[in-house]
């Protein structure tokens, strides 16, 4: 088994309720165990020419889970629960209802065309780093450090809701 880190976030449609639907499609596969979900938190929209406060909020998560697929696998079932979840693929860094993006899985370091790990935006992410950092105050983000560091100039970039 192998533990991963995932992001998960939206903007569109009961964004938390998104989330934890794609918790609960998580918590399902036979294949994946020990799923933790962290407190959410909300953010301004971020798109390809920064933050975007036009746009309705994000609402964040992470999830923390072991599986015994592969990323490549993960990957494709995360998709299935976004698509399920009503997310359409018309624009890179567009609103959507759900996002669920791998940030780590173990210690594997790997770059393609549809998967880089760990997640190569991550370290600078507040939705991502503060409700990590929120789960586990010992993680550690491959090459860069504690997450907890990472998050502590952050916070007020992101307001924690549960």
């Amino acid at each position: 088994m192998t533990a991963v880190i995932l992001a998960l976030g939206g903007n569109l449609g009961d964004r938390e309720a998104n989330i934890r639907a794609a918790f609960d499609g998580l918590k399902s596969h036979k294949a994946i165990s020990k799923v933790k979900l962290s407190p959410m938190v909300e953010s301004f929209a971020v798109t390809l020419d920064g933050v975007d406060e036009s746009k309705p909020k994000f609402l964040n998560a992470i999830i923390s889970l072991e599986t015994s697929l592969n990323p490549k696998e993960l990957l494709a079932f995360a998709q299935e629960i976004e698509t399920a979840r009503g997310r359409v693929r018309l624009m890179r860094w567009d609103s959507r209802t759900l996002d669920i993006d791998i940030i780590t899985f173990g210690s594997t370091l790997k770059a393609t065309k549809n998967l880089t790990l760990p997640h190569p935006r991550a370290y600078e992410r507040p939705f991502v780093l503060v409700p990590w950092m929120l789960l586990d105050p010992a993680a550690v983000l491959p090459g860069h450090g504690s997450v907890s560091q990472l998050a502590a100039d952050m916070l007020d970039q992101v307001v924690i809701l549960k």
